[in-house]
């Protein structure tokens, strides 16, 4: 499952693409190759966020038949990328479409405060594709007044219906994905899955209709397909070529066709034409051969994840958003890291989970450190740092999975850390100092271990469906804490420096366990405004996590609140006893995702990782005021140009850089647009 929160650390890795088109001409937003003598990482701040590029080492390493590859897995990716619009809303893409046609063409006055909001505004929107905050879900609130927007829409000749219109600055749709307790979570969530009136009671009704040929293999219903209501009776609208997002479709299969072409072996081809016929038909079945052809094409330095895959935007967890991400073996990392990999069963063997739960065999987890060359969609602006697919339980167990950690996103975002940030939320200069010397090793471990044997870890009990229907809503965050549990529990154990992976495991732990504590109560508070629940699935198991173990070790003073000028912290005092309190929680969250108990999960998600202290909020706030860095990071993706000779074949490839955000997003909207008709 992709991790959209990398333990630990206080900034969420918000991603930011750019990729080539066709077109071997160079854009004029094209700033250099990707070998100058010392690399521009910053490109703008706005708003909460600060945008960054990112190198891609290794490219030269790659074959030019490999190269090829890479540039036909980014076209396919980029050919969907209004799909993700599409499904976060309904009106974005027309939204998007008349902003940036006021955008380009507005002749008068730039200089005024009004045209900088509308121009932060919709470098916002751009962000987070689509209208709502891409972290908080809230629907962004424009700095600008409605009569100016009207200005500017007269002015540059633009048609934004007027019910549209009013949405940008009314309270209609505010939430794109609403997780509260006891509502009609699928009437009151913004983001395309479901019809206006469809309900949480219709698609629980319609899925249960939904039988697998082979009920120890179920099918991923509902991942690839909207549900809407047509005379009454709920009806699925299925994303595949001649169906609901056709037109990207038949792109997306053109692009993919020509990477099957030049795949680097058999057993990656014959997984990408799984893909191919997957897009033709939407069969679940192939949806499910894919997966299995692809977890087993491990070989290769080149390999990619498209399709409908994370839930997270769904507030009932059926439907999966579209993703692309490309990558490229970090060819010294994955050696090193594989250690984990080979070591799974060990974990399996020593955790606290209940015998039962526990796997007999963990089979197939390969793990390797991979250097982005390209995202898309779900996975850009708001990207993964690590990822651990496919998602489905019983491939995971009777197959396996593939496990990355995204290391030149890691290591752009380092370089781009605030250091500040950190210090004004330590409890004092021994916490920092063990942070600066171990911080960054502890982040990649967690990272590692929770998508190698977090995600690979545990069982249901025989007869227990998939988490979607059992534990519904809170299916998402259960499954990001569990795994983050089996991370902590791990990260202050003598058994990383057994492996060669630390040479100071006593002091990789208790920088772990700092940041995480120190995360989930304190520094997090930054992304939500004043008054707000915790609504996104990462925010809610850190907090969640954090609250529950800070409770249950009051009574041995594991977890110390204390005060010091005004100012909250939080101090551990016994690393080992809070181990054992992570390693409790483990076993209480995998019983609950292995018995399929929605009482209990609903019982600790709501009563910890929901409502926030409005008092330690403020002051967090209040204190977060002094630093000008973003609490969200972005990216924008380099740019692949393709020279071509006199008959049309490619000979070379470059990795490029783009000079703006701005210019970058214009440039897919130009290019990419494959959805013109989309409602």
């Amino acid at each position: 499952m992709n991790l959209k929160s990398i333990l630990n650390l206080v900034l969420v890795f918000t991603i930011l693409f750019s990729c080539g088109n066709e077109n071997s001409k160079k854009s004029e937003d094209v700033m250099a190759d990707n070998e100058t003598a010392e690399f521009d990482f910053f490109v703008e701040q706005f708003a909460d966020v600060k945008v960054l590029r990112y190198e891609v080492p290794g490219w030269d390493m790659l074959t030019l038949k490999e190269q090829k590859l890479v540039y036909y897995l980014i076209q396919a990716g980029l050919a969907g990328r209004d799909i993700m619009w599409d499904q976060n809303y309904k009106h974005n893409l027309k939204i998007r479409k008349e902003l940036e046609h006021v955008y380009v063409n507005y002749s008068g006055d730039k200089s005024s405060e009004d045209w900088k909001a509308f121009e932060i505004y919709l470098k916002r929107v751009w962000f987070s594709n689509g209208i709502h905050h891409h972290y908080s879900n809230d629907k962004l609130k424009p700095e600008f007044s409605a009569d100016y927007l009207k200005m500017l829409l007269t002015e540059t000749n633009t048609d934004l219906d007027s019910d549209i219109f009013e949405i940008l600055f009314n309270e209609v749709d505010a939430k794109k994905v609403n997780q509260g307790k006891g509502i009609d979570n699928a009437s009151l969530s913004a983001v395309n899955f479901y019809g206006p009136d469809v309900t949480n009671e219709d698609v629980a009704n319609y899925y249960k209709t939904k039988i697998s040929p082979n009920p120890e293999k179920p099918l991923a219903f509902g991942i690839n397909s909207q549900l809407v209501k047509e005379n009454g009776e709920v009806k699925e609208r299925v994303y595949k070529s001649g169906g609901l997002y056709g037109e990207a479709i038949d792109e997306i299969i053109k692009w993919l066709e020509l990477a099957k072409g030049v795949a680097e072996n058999e057993a990656q081809a014959n997984a990408l034409g799984l893909l191919i016929d997957y897009y033709k038909t939407g069969d679940l079945q192939t949806w499910d051969d894919y997966n299995v052809a692809w977890t087993n094409a491990t070989e290769g330095n080149v390999d990619y994840i498209n399709g409908f895959v994370e839930v997270y935007n769904d507030p009932l967890g059926y439907t999966g958003s579209y993703e692309m991400i490309v990558q490229i073996n970090d060819f010294d990392m994955s050696q090193k890291m594989k250690v984990l990999s080979d070591n799974a069963q060990w974990f399996e063997d020593n955790s606290t989970l209940m015998e039962a739960h526990k796997k007999a065999n963990v089979v197939g987890v390969t793990y390797k450190v991979v250097n982005v060359a390209g995202e898309v969609g779900d996975a850009s602006p708001s990207t993964p740092i690590g990822v651990n697919l496919p998602n489905s339980s019983w491939i995971r167990a009777a197959v396996g999975s593939k496990s990355v950690s995204l290391g030149n996103i890691i290591n752009a975002s380092n370089k781009a850390s605030s250091a500040g940030r950190t210090k004004e939320f330590v409890h004092d200069e021994e916490e920092l100092k063990n942070h600066k010397q171990y911080g960054e090793l502890a982040d990649k471990l967690e990272t590692a271990l929770h998508e190698v044997i977090g995600h690979a870890s545990g069982q249901l009990n025989p007869g227990v469906p998939e988490t979607k229907e059992t534990l519904k809503n809170y299916a998402s965050t259960l499954e990001e804490g569990r795994a983050d549990l089996v991370a902590l529990y791990y990260m202050y154990h003598p058994k990383l420096q057994e492996l060669g992976l630390v040479d100071d495991w006593e002091a990789v732990g208790r920088a772990s366990y700092d940041a995480y504590i120190r995360n989930g109560l304190l520094v997090q508070l930054v992304r939500l405004n004043l008054g707000d629940d915790v609504e996104e699935a990462h925010m809610r198991n850190r907090q969640w996590i954090s609250a529950w173990v800070f409770e249950k070790g009051q009574k041995d003073n594991v977890i110390e609140k204390v005060t010091k000028d005004g100012k909250t912290y939080y101090n551990i005092n016994d690393y080992a006893k809070l181990r054992d309190l992570f390693g409790q929680l483990l076993r209480e969250a995998q019983r609950i995702k292995s018995e399929g108990d929605y009482a209990a999960v609903e019982a600790l998600v709501e009563g910890y990782g929901v409502k926030v202290d409005q008092t330690i909020h403020a002051e967090v706030l209040e204190r977060n005021k002094q630093y000008k860095s973003a609490p969200y990071t972005g990216y924008v993706n380099p740019v692949l140009v393709a020279e071509k000779d006199d008959s049309g074949e490619i000979v070379s490839i470059k990795v490029t850089q783009p000079k703006t955000f701005a210019g970058q997003m214009l440039n897919y909207s130009e290019q990419y647009n494959f959805l013109p008709d989309v409602n």
